[in-house]
């Protein structure tokens, strides 16, 4: 099943699934009287609009528009994908699709963004998560579907869109210019910190992030030499994906216990996934950094590991997506994505528009270091005619791959606040475990 928020621009009208569910005799059971009145009305509509609108409609797009309505008037979730589209949502399980790289819902009759995608158009131009897109070029996207705009701003790789975007905190509404790409997203990324600390940037949920996580934390461990001290787990902006990759991490760090419940009307909705992997951190420091982008599969992994008391989540409260979609298949090639399901965290907590709290809050701040050139400081080194060390004077281009890859991690850290409080904060906690 997938659990994802809502669209990827460019290769689908609905973010997809690896399950294609069929309905089962309990979903028959549960089908109410048919509702003859409304019915009637409906079929009413139609004739009404096959003799009397204005310019002829052909019958096949009636009755899709009235499928795609029906769905999309249940949640901001569900969906109809006509066969083209359908066929298209596997290429985006597979993490490769073209468009321009941002997961994004409706509000209000306009595009909210979601989600940026790492190393995408979107992340690259600076769109963020809470953005709303007024304009579409020079259409308005005010009273058009979410699939009709999606529609819009997909096109042929290497072309280009604008859009005219409203964010929070700006005066006015203003225009970012896009260039469509074949969207290939790594799914997870890892890096060493300092003081044995490691980190791993999951940018979205896929079939094989499980595995991948588990490749990441044995190359940190090569890399630094010897197990690793503490971990920060970053899942910020990252808008979900399919449900059983976030068990697959949430279980990689959790020795026993419940990881995640869903409920539902219909029997196939009804699941429970207990860790069963063993803790691949034996037990060290992790923190979890989430922010308003993290939604769905990403905030599984948060409150299972938040209610398991395995890791500290730390950041701003997340987008609160906390329901399970399911594709079903149709007889034409299309498919429907339908809502069956909410999932709750171990103890019982439905996400669904609440998200998950950190236990620790991090603001959004905007952090700058101050050049020493400005605050005045003079060293001996910075005098006149100052005695050498006999040391000789170091080049840059003599900088070892280590010095190198330290002042990398230093310049990362000192533009991202937030990474910079979570290994703050993973070293507090390793201190309270070596003086236990």
């Amino acid at each position: 099943m997938w659990v994802g928020t809502g669209v990827i621009f460019g290769a689908m009208i609905a973010v997809g699934t690896t399950v294609w569910a069929d309905r089962d005799e309990t979903t028959v059971q549960q089908t109410n009287s048919i509702p003859l009145q409304e019915l009637r009305a409906f079929v009413e509509v139609y004739e009404r609009i096959s003799t009397d609108y204005v310019d002829q409609v052909d019958d096949k797009k009636l009755l899709e528009g009235a499928i795609s309505g029906m769905l999309s008037s249940l949640d901001p979730h569900s969906a109809y994908l006509p066969p083209v589209d359908a066929k298209e949502m596997e290429e985006h399980t597979r993490g490769e699709f073209g468009g321009l790289g941002m997961e994004v819902g409706m509000e209000d009759g306009f595009v909210k963004v979601i989600s940026p995608i790492d190393d995408t158009p979107a992340e690259k131009a600076g769109m963020k998560a809470g953005d709303l897109i007024i304009k579409l070029g020079s259409e308005p996207v005010k009273g058009k579907t979410l699939s009709e705009a999606v529609k819009i701003m997909r096109g042929k790789p290497g072309t280009k869109i604008e859009l005219t975007v409203v964010r929070d905190g700006v005066d006015a509404p203003f225009t970012v210019e896009l260039t469509r790409a074949v969207i290939k997203v790594k799914s997870v990324k890892q890096r060493m910190l300092k003081d044995d600390i490691g980190y791993v940037r999951i940018s979205q949920f896929q079939v094989r992030t499980g595995q991948d996580l588990s490749k990441a934390i044995s190359t940190l461990e090569k890399e630094n030499g010897k197990p690793l001290s503490g971990l920060v787990l970053d899942l910020r902006n990252n808008p979900g994906g399919v449900l059983t990759a976030a068990v697959e991490v949430s279980d990689a760090f959790l020795d026993d216990g419940l990881i995640v419940y869903t409920e539902g009307r219909i029997r196939n909705s009804q699941m429970r996934f207990e860790a069963e992997g063993g803790d691949l951190m034996k037990g060290k420091p992790i923190v979890v950094l989430v922010n308003e982008g993290s939604a769905s599969a990403s905030e599984i992994v948060s409150g299972a590991l938040q209610d398991q008391k395995r890791a500290i989540i730390a950041g701003r409260d997340t987008f609160g997506k906390g329901s399970v979609q399911t594709l079903m298949q149709l007889n034409n090639g299309a498919a429907m994505k339908i809502t069956t399901a909410r999932y709750f965290t171990p103890s019982g907590r439905s996400i669904q528009a609440e998200g998950i709290q950190p236990d620790v809050k991090i603001d959004l701040l905007k952090v700058e270091k101050v050049e020493k050139s400005k605050i005045g400081n003079i060293k001996e080194k910075d005098l006149s005619g100052h005695l050498s060390n006999g040391n000789g004077d170091k080049e840059e281009e003599e900088l070892t791959e280590q010095e190198r890859v330290s002042k990398e991690t230093e310049a990362l850290l000192d533009k991202d606040f937030e990474l910079s409080e979570a290994m703050r904060i993973v070293r507090t906690m390793i201190l309270a475990q070596q003086l236990k």
